[in-house]
């Protein structure tokens, strides 16, 4: 059996109003090797970027990986930690209160994605002394300002 490459992925999206425009940043990191990218959005929702970010992350992986996945969004990792994601599709999308899911479209990307990965969803504090969350964010930042000169 083939040794599975261990990844870990770092992730953050940001915006400038809610909605705005949005930027997303991610820094992968395989055997010491780290890359970084990012992406912006004209008009678009931090939820929205804080997804795209991960999905963009691993669109980059070209085979089953073992990766831990680090995010300041409470969204992000309490879909995933505490099944959200599983309810929400049982309910055909629909939250616990019976209206729809916002951010389907992405949701269902991200599942496609990580459905043959071994992803371990990490939450991580925002704005603190995590050298690679703070990193992500100002990728992420970054995308808005250039975008808005």
């Amino acid at each position: 059996m083939a040794n599975i490459p261990e990844i870990d992925i770092y992730t953050d999206g940001a915006c400038s109003g809610n909605p705005g425009p949005g930027g997303w940043g991610a820094v992968l990191i395989y055997n010491g090797i780290k890359k970084e990218i990012s992406g912006y959005e004209e008009n678009t929702t931090n939820n929205r970027m804080e997804l795209t970010a991960v999905i963009k992350a691993l669109s980059l992986l070209k085979r089953s990986c073992k990766i831990n996945i680090y995010s300041d969004s409470s969204y992000l990792i309490n879909a995933f930690n505490q099944k959200w994601i599983e309810n929400w599709q049982k309910r055909g999308w629909l939250k616990s209160d019976k209206t729809p899911v916002e951010n389907k479209d992405l949701w269902l990307k991200l599942l496609d994605l990580s459905s043959c990965h071994d992803i371990k969803w990490i939450k991580v504090k925002g704005h603190s002394d995590n050298e690679y969350n703070n990193r992500c964010d100002k990728l992420a930042t970054d995308e808005i300002r250039k975008h808005s000169i």
